[in-house]
């Protein structure tokens, strides 16, 4: 958004000032066209702010009546750039219950955009926010990744919502430098980042970040905006370069690690063309449940899992040694557990370690 812009309320038609011009020095305006070399018509037509004047005309009416060409042609440009405007505003009248749709006022809150002043303002700042000219070009752009959708049958976001958080995640990764995507170095990175879920600080967050980049994974965690129920998405950028978003949304390590295991899945497994987004509920398509699968096995290998499950014995002290053996997070652990139902959900969540977002940056 364009700070301090200069925008005058009125422009003056530059017809009105050649007018003016003439009457003054007593030319009519077929003596004019004559004395310009042009037609009667398009020099009424000036007069009448019909016709604009070009830099020939201008260059014409310098020689004529001693005025310079840059002041014929910066009037012009001023006048119609003016009249763009008013017919913008009027368009953005129009557009007024649409753009009432977009979580505007959170994202002045976390400084993506100036606070607008007007509907106006307001229409122009979200479609620069999204790179597009006009509502309808945003609509063609939403109504095509639509159809790139995947996502849990339960998934229950506002879809202008949705668009906002995904196109905060879409800005972030387009300006996270990242080495071309090698599927070999994700899988190495991966096994890298659960020893890192083992302790949940701000430096294994960032090796985190470090080893995705590494291996072309833009990773972007980007807070929740309201009437969003999502854990994550994950899709591609471009042929070379694979983004995973997440929202943290239950502010636990548990969770956290888990959505990022679940969307390296879609990375790992599923069509580039697709754009997995994920609620974190249970009765999900086919490809979620992959998903999910794949992310719980990665963390703790079935065989270990089958084992500890028929002790039966789930105890934090239990949970903590279990966890210290398969090298990960307690609340990794005990996330599992409560999904499958093998103890209740408020259960060991002393184990959880519980996040909070930096809100200067979130």
């Amino acid at each position: 958004m364009i700070k301090n812009p200069y925008r005058p309320d009125y422009a003056v038609p530059p017809g009105w000032v050649l007018e003016e011009r003439l009457e003054a020095q007593g030319i009519s305006q077929a003596e004019f066209a004559r004395r310009c070399g042009r037609s009667a018509k398009l020099i009424s037509e000036i007069v009448s702010g019909v016709a604009p004047i070009e830099a020939q005309t201008a260059l014409q009416f310098e020689k004529t009546l001693g005025v310079d060409a840059g002041i014929w042609l910066g009037m012009e440009s001023d006048y119609r750039l003016h009249q763009e405007r008013e017919r913008e505003a009027q368009k953005a009248s129009a557009l007024a219950d649409w753009v009432k749709n977009f979580p505007v006022s959170e994202l002045v809150k976390r400084g993506i955009i100036e606070k607008p002043s007007s509907n106006a303002d307001k229409v122009g700042a979200i479609l620069g926010f999204f790179g597009v000219a006009s509502a309808d070009a945003w609509q063609n752009k939403h109504d095509r990744t639509k159809v790139a959708y995947r996502h849990s049958p339960s998934f229950a976001s506002d879809e202008f919502a949705l668009a906002t958080w995904l196109q905060l995640g879409e800005i972030e990764a387009a300006q996270t430098e990242c080495a071309d995507y090698s599927e070999t170095k994700f899988r190495r990175a991966l096994r890298r980042i659960r020893s890192l879920t083992s302790e949940f600080s701000k430096e294994n967050l960032e090796e985190t970040h470090r080893l995705c980049r590494d291996s072309g994974v833009a990773l972007a965690i980007i807070k929740p905006l309201p009437k969003t129920a999502l854990s994550g998405a994950s899709r591609w950028l471009t042929p070379r370069k694979a983004v995973i978003q997440l929202s943290a949304r239950h502010m636990s390590d548990d969770h956290l690690w888990f959505s990022l295991f679940h969307e390296a899945a879609h990375i790992l497994m599923h069509p580039k063309r697709g754009i997995f987004v994920h609620a974190g509920k249970g009765d999900d398509d086919d490809t979620e449940t992959e998903a999910n699968n794949w992310a719980a096995d990665f963390l703790i290998a079935p065989r270990h899992w089958d084992t500890f499950i028929q002790r039966r014995r789930f105890t934090a002290v239990d949970v903590q040694r279990f966890a210290d053996e398969r090298g990960i997070s307690p609340g990794i652990v005990v996330g599992r557990l409560q999904r499958e139902e093998h103890i209740h959900w408020n259960r060991l969540n002393s184990l959880k370690k519980r996040l909070k977002w930096n809100e200067e940056a979130a």
